[in-house]
């Protein structure tokens, strides 16, 4: 990866997770540059394919691209940064994520976006200002 790409990606990202919006000085386990297609399925390390993500979404994404959308039990493609409008498949209530489409749902149930220990952490983030959502 060049030098500027990685630079690139958090300015794209506004220094946010791509997937829930945690904002990076707000992260104990740092954001990492994530390839939304993972190198094992000749996902390449070019901007359309990368995303700026949280440790806790990137570990538990992996080299998924797809899930179950737990609404209805189809199989459902993940959220895309890069193709996907983040307000169009995602809105914040309080803490909790909700998922607006099946690619918003299946998203925040593989990544396990609403965890009892992430809704604690955007909690503690939204109330002291750290963390906004537009």
């Amino acid at each position: 990866m060049n030098e500027q790409l990685p630079q690139l990606v958090r300015n794209l990202a506004r220094g946010r997770c791509e997937y829930c919006l945690i904002p990076e000085e707000g992260s104990r386990l740092g954001h990492v540059i994530d390839h939304i297609s993972a190198r094992q399925h000749h996902g390449k390390t070019e901007l359309p394919n990368l995303a700026l993500a949280c440790g806790h979404c990137n570990s538990a994404k992996g080299p998924n691209v797809a899930g179950f959308d737990p609404q209805t039990g189809d199989l459902s493609r993940l959220f895309h940064p890069r193709q996907d409008r983040w307000s169009d498949h995602f809105r914040y209530e309080g803490p909790l994520l909700v998922g607006l489409t099946a690619i918003g749902r299946t998203t925040v149930d593989v990544l396990g976006i609403n965890s009892r220990i992430r809704l604690v952490v955007r909690r503690v983030l939204m109330e002291s200002g750290a963390m906004f959502v537009s």
